[in-house]
């Protein structure tokens, strides 16, 4: 562990929930930006699940997530889930996001690199800082889509998401991946441009690398 002044990073999630977990049990305004599930991931899911999602009445739990984690349908039931059983309110964005926890807009949790299979985080406490963490997520939160909202615009894409990443993977012609689909060639390449905006990708060859990302190719 490193400290500085109104920062401490830690390394690794078991570390970090040690250190944080009494501060979620008491927080009632939680805010969160992931990329991924992944990206607060405990060894101990049902700890981090419980932790970092509290079920109490009296909490207010606002997450925002990446586009592209619809795409799997695994994670699109477990975004569902912690929406329908922990009350947390969900919204979807196509932007990038710093990933991030704040407790009660008095301390944010910024996700660091991942070195030898440890992802480091800065617990930062200073006001001015965190203040300017809070500013970050509330406009995410502003610009963002609700999570049904999302998931009933994506759902189409989601199904096909496979065999176009499969296709696109393999440099197949538009005309040829579309008659494979059985689409018109203009739906295909309306369903690659729908792709490519949830996983935020600006090219097809960075969609691929978005998809191996998220584990979906």
């Amino acid at each position: 562990m490193q400290t500085g002044e109104a920062v401490t990073i830690v390394r690794g999630e078991e570390e970090l929930l040690a250190r944080t977990a009494h501060l979620f049990a008491t927080a009632t305004d939680v805010a969160c930006a992931a990329n991924d599930l992944f990206t607060w991931q405990s060894t101990h899911p049902a700890q981090e699940a419980s932790a970092l999602c509290p079920a109490r009445p009296d909490v207010r739990v606002r997450k925002v997530y990446r586009a592209g984690m619809l795409l799997d349908p695994v994670a699109a039931h477990h975004l569902e889930t912690v929406r329908d059983l922990h009350g947390a309110q969900i919204r979807i964005t196509a932007d990038e996001i710093n990933e991030t926890i704040i407790l009660d807009r008095r301390l944010a949790v910024l996700a660091g690199d991942v070195r030898a299979g440890r992802r480091s985080y800065s617990v930062v406490t200073q006001p001015e800082v965190v203040q300017g963490v809070v500013s970050l997520f509330e406009v995410a939160w502003r610009t963002a889509t609700d999570l049904a909202l999302y998931d009933a615009r994506i759902a189409e894409i989601r199904q096909l998401a496979p065999r176009v990443l499969d296709l696109l993977g393999q440099g197949i012609k538009d005309e040829t991946a579309a008659r494979r689909l059985g689409l018109g060639v203009r739906t295909y390449r309306r369903r690659v441009a729908e792709l490519m905006d949830a996983l935020g990708a600006e090219s097809r060859f960075q969609a691929g690398v978005r998809a191996r990302e998220l584990g979906l190719v």
